[in-house]
């Protein structure tokens, strides 16, 4: 081969050019950047609309349905999701994948804009967000000590926040906790109520008698002078001296009839960090920044921050998504070493000689280092799933090598010269190589076919898996052939068995004389293999049979779960419960938290819904706890254990429901859904889709590993629902939205103008005293005041009556729908879902009411038969490229049967380890259909070769065994032993690749075994039918010649 000559000729421009490379390499590897994972760009966004004041079917009505009928005639939605909850819609759209974001996001703004005239009044600006992983904090900090909450929430909002906001990296910083001031102007009703004032007129006073106005300009000579106009309060005693004018002409100080505080918003929600009282700050990075980086900026800027302070502040960062992905990837290059220390210890033991095991082992850092480049280019960043590709091409990068060194280490024992062994040798078997380089290609072509998550995750993958083998190619056919051409001396080859190395020359000769007496063995195997072909197919078809029975004791999921160490605890009070009795129920789940060893650090956010996503409300009856573990090498129980251990501790304190779960710190995007089990029931009736989510809900209860079950129809806050009667208050002069805005004032109060002191600007809130606002019959006798400044009592024109209704209405695709939605203990997805289906089915559905089943369990089903069209596809490219390589459609058809014998090693790796059939295992079984045809390309390529020489059949079948099961067996156990490290799946981030190494090692294990004599038995029986049909084609036209003569 012209490449392989050129390497061993001149050996310095391949110096320069490795060197070269090996200096881009490092520079690529340095500029590019660290992830946990692949950056993800999903086809969603959301349409989010406020309307104080309304229910969730007052939402639905006016608002959802207006939204998703307008949202439905775009082009390129797969699904509209929407949700009307109190005072809110959101409507989610998802496109399908591929679709360009920025384009869609202006055909919402667009679409939009048409139906905003439609909306009733009052409603809000519709804000149209683009769904993003980056809306996720990458750390979020807990700020506790100091004096007060007060001085803390103001070192948060001046100092902190501003300071972190300015990272270039960091998108946006988003504070929770605190107190935040107000002054309030706390109104006597009565008082009110005998001057005939309303509070709209009070508000109206503030808002004139405190303004900054500009007055325009002037100029006096060669001046300029812009004219403002002050009249702002500078005291709280300056809004008490406000003159408010009753009906007869009278002026009233504003504090006759109000009392006028300064001091903080009523506290709907409290942070605490390890139980102490804290403010929350959560940064979020901009899209495409380095994590990694980003962080390390943050602590940078948060550690000068609290030396400048020296206020004696605790600042804690409670979670850091850069340490888990620094973890993660130094766990991965320590597997990456490990593997391919094992590997270069079978290399070894194979030929028992340092210098040939460096000449293999450079192979690996040049490959390594020259991936780098190719990722550069192709814009990957060293994530946890591309150093997994680099791990798993650990074993397959020597491949190449191993096998042309070792036909050069052949030529050298024929006693050919160096140069001549290293050319010959190379060129050799560079077909056959280059052959299984192009399979490993291949195989992975499909992936591009393949939407959605799975796409996101794994391309990368491919990527990487395949520069790295066409990196190891091109060191195979150059590096290889140099080295062994100069340091391969006769020298070398005299003391090859006379190295001085210890205990390990007894090892290596132990394992030399049982590598020759397995090669004897297996030249008889296969002769007697020969003799009994019809045997040896029988055996080999029963053995696939036997594990295909297997298959339904293997389980399914659609990713496997990381162990991060961190644990989401939701607490549930009765509805309308206060802020006060949440938090108490909060101090005992923290309280009984501390007493386990494991426990690092303990983010309660007490009325709020999330700790992780920003503005996730605030709702007074609910807490949410985020929960750090000790890292995984500290602690005996994984985090499932501990999280129903954590659950069990929990079950026992009243008043409240705890649900305790594993922290998917992607929101959910990861796994394609936050719950592992989703059950959908669509129909109109709210009742009666509560009633059967109900049932269901506790179908899936009853069901062995499951937890968590919920069902999104439950009971709402209790309410009291004033219904207005339009004739009535029409004959007052009154409208409904005038009613309405009278009514939320009384109750929740009006800002109607800022304060500004000490720099900072802060709300004036007028409302009522709260000993005042007490009860229904307040209410009812509450005032109104129409234009002419005529009062009517509420109770005159509006009824009362209190419901508890849904806290919030669901819909799909304009259906509305109730979820049940729940989590896995202890058993795998397909399983849990089965005999859920099967209680189910049970079920009489009524009349236009339907059950689907959604969630990560329909992402697992789609995309698992996305995958099994790329392995179908992945198989045809494989014996095409092998068709072209060989020219022949008989050779790649023998080769192709190493193929589904790979199947048995597949199903008893995963049943021996216990792991499920899931995506990464998919992955898997996908580039073993690559890996596992190398060996019988190998194989067949030398057999074809003695065959052309005119040997016998047979005996070149023996041959070509004796003389190629040590490469053979050297690049199996060279591949499975560097993969061992990632089977085990230990440590932060291997549970990813733990599957995919799994099937890999188990179906090339036994492929390569059942090959070795498979192979060589099918391509004597095909031989044999074309043998048979060529001569009776020969004695056909021998015949008609014969008659031609005649």
């Amino acid at each position: 081969m012209k490449i392989v000559n050129f390497a061993t000729r001149r050996p310095v421009s391949v110096i320069v050019i490795v060197t070269v490379i090996l200096i881009l390499g490092f520079f690529s590897f340095s500029r590019t950047s660290v992830d946990l994972l692949p950056e993800m760009n999903f086809p969603m966004a959301a349409v989010i609309t406020s309307y104080s004041g309304a229910g969730p079917e007052e939402v639905e009505s006016q608002i959802t349905k207006t939204m998703e009928g307008s949202l439905n005639s775009l082009s390129g939605i797969t699904e509209i999701q929407s949700t009307s909850s109190e005072g809110s819609s959101v409507v989610l759209i998802m496109f399908d994948w591929g679709t360009n974001m920025d384009s869609a996001m202006l055909d919402i703004r667009e679409n939009i804009s048409f139906i905003e005239s439609f909306l009733p009044t009052g409603a809000g600006k519709p804000m149209v967000v683009k769904m993003d992983p980056n809306m996720m904090p990458i750390m979020q900090i807990g700020v506790s000590g100091g004096e007060n909450l007060e001085q803390l929430q103001d070192i948060a909002e001046d100092v902190i926040e501003p300071r972190l906001s300015r990272i270039p990296e960091i998108a946006s910083v988003y504070i929770t906790g605190g107190n935040v001031r107000q002054v309030s102007v706390e109104v006597d009703p009565v008082k009110l109520e005998n001057y005939k004032l309303s509070l709209a007129q009070v508000v109206s006073v503030l808002q004139a008698e405190n303004f900054n106005m500009s007055g325009g300009q002037y100029e006096q000579g060669q001046r300029k002078y812009y004219v403002r106009n002050l009249q702002q309060f500078e005291t709280t005693a300056d809004i008490e001296d406000v003159r408010i004018l009753t009906s007869t002409g009278q002026a009233l100080r504003l504090a006759d009839i109000a009392v006028i505080k300064d001091g903080y918003e009523e506290t709907t929600q409290y942070t605490r960090v390890n139980g102490e009282p804290a403010v929350g700050i959560h940064c979020m990075k901009q899209t495409g920044a380095n994590t990694v980086s980003a962080s390390k900026q943050v602590l940078a800027e948060l550690d000068k921050i609290e030396q400048e302070l020296n206020m004696g502040l605790e600042i804690n960062v409670v979670m850091d998504q850069a340490e888990y992905i620094k973890q993660s990837i130094q766990n991965t290059e320590k597997m990456i070493l490990e593997g391919a220390l094992l590997a270069i210890l079978v290399i070894f033991l194979f030929l028992r000689n340092w210098r040939s095991t460096f000449i293999i082992f450079i192979s690996i850092p040049v490959s390594i280092i020259t991936t780098f480049i190719l990722m550069y280019f192709s814009n990957a960043s060293v994530n946890l799933i591309t150093m997994g590709g680099l791990a798993l091409g650990v074993g397959r990068i020597v491949d190449d090598s191993i096998v042309v060194f070792e036909n050069i280490y052949r030529h050298r024992q024929l006693g050919e010269t160096r140069m001549l062994a290293a050319q010959k040798g190379a060129s050799e078997v560079g077909g056959a190589v280059i052959a299984a380089t192009l399979t490993i290609i291949a195989v992975f072509a499909p992936i591009a076919y393949v939407q959605g998550l799975t796409a996101i995750l794994f391309r990368p993958l491919a990527i990487v898996i395949c520069c790295s083998i066409v990196a190891s190619l091109f060191v195979s056919l150059t590096i290889i052939p140099l080295l062994a051409s100069r340091m391969l001396t006769d020298e070398t080859m005299e003391k090859l068995n006379k190295l001085n190395i210890g205990e390990g020359r007894k090892v290596t000769d132990r394992f030399s004389r049982w590598l020759d007496g397995l090669s004897d063995r297996y030249s008889k195997l296969l002769q007697a293999s020969l003799k009994r072909r019809r045997r040896v197919m029988v055996i080999v078809t029963l053995m696939m049979v036997a594990s295909l029975a297997l298959i339904p004791l293997v389980g399914a999921e659609f990713m496997p779960a990381m162990d991060t160490g961190e644990i989401s605890i939701n607490i549930e009070m009765d509805k309308g419960s206060t802020i006060s009795s949440t938090e108490e129920v909060s101090a005992q789940v923290e309280e009984r938290l501390r007493s386990i060893p494991e426990m690092d650090l303990i983010f309660a956010s007490i009325g709020s819904s999330s700790v992780m996503l920003m503005g996730s409300g605030s709702h007074t009856d609910v807490a949410t706890m985020y929960v750090k573990l000790c890292p995984r090498n500290e602690r005996s129980k994984d985090v499932n254990e501990m999280t129903d251990d954590i659950r069990k501790m929990m079950s026992d304190i009243p008043g409240a429901k705890i649900e305790v779960s594993v922290m998917d710190s992607s929101g959910g995007m990861m796994s394609g859904s936050s719950s592992a089990i989703t059950i959908q029931v669509t129909g109109d009736d709210l009742q009666v889709l509560k009633d059967l989510s109900t049932e269901i809900a506790e179908v899936v209860r009853n069901v062995p590993g499951t937890r968590e079950v919920v069902s999104s129809l439950t009971d709402g806050t209790p309410e009291l629902q004033i219904h207005i009667d339009r004739d009535r208050a029409a004959a007052y002069g009154l409208t409904p939205m005038q009613v309405s805005s009278t009514i939320n004032s009384a109750m929740q109060g009006t800002v109607a103008t800022q304060y500004r002191v000490e720099g900072e600007e802060v709300d004036v809130k007028v409302l009522y005293a709260s000993d005042q606002v007490q009860d229904i019959d307040y209410l009812k006798n509450l005032s109104i005041y129409n234009s002419m400044g005529m009062s009517v009592k509420l109770s005159q024109i509006a009824s009362f009556t209190v419901e508890q209704g849904p806290i919030s209405i669901s819909r799909l695709d304009q259906v509305r729908i109730a979820n049940i939605s729940g989590s896995l203990l202890n058993r795998d997805l397909k399983s849990v879902m089965d005999d859920i289906k099967t209680g189910v089915d049970k079920i009489q559905l009524p009349a236009g009411y339907e059950v689907e089943y959604a969630g990560q369990n329909q992402q697992m089903m789609d995309t698992f038969g996305d995958l099994a069209l790329a392995l179908l596809l992945a198989i045809i490219l494989v014996y095409a490229v092998m068709a072209v390589q060989y020219e022949s459609f008989f050779s790649p058809f023998v080769i192709m049967f190493s193929v589904p014998t790979a199947i048995i090693g597949i199903i008893i790796a995963l049943l021996l380890t216990g792991r499920a059939l899931s995506v990464p295992a998919f992955i898997g079984m996908i580039m073993l259909v690559g890996v596992a045809v190398s060996n019988a390309i190998v194989f067949v390529d030398y057999l074809k070769q003695q065959i052309d020489k005119g040997m016998d059949r047979d005996e070149a079948i023996v041959e070509t065994g004796r003389v190629r099961l040590r490469p053979i067996l050297m690049t199996a156990f060279s591949t499975i032993l560097a993969m061992v490290p990632l089977a085990l799946g230990m440590g932060e981030g291997g549970e990813y690749q733990a599957p995919l190494a799994t099937v890999v090692i188990g179906g090339l294990l036994i492929s390569t075994l059942i090959t070795l004599v498979l192979v060589p038995v099918v391509y004597s029986i095909l031989d044999d039918i074309g043998r048979r049909r060529r001569q009776k084609k020969a004695d056909r036209k021998a015949v008609s010649t014969e008659l031609s003569l005649d």
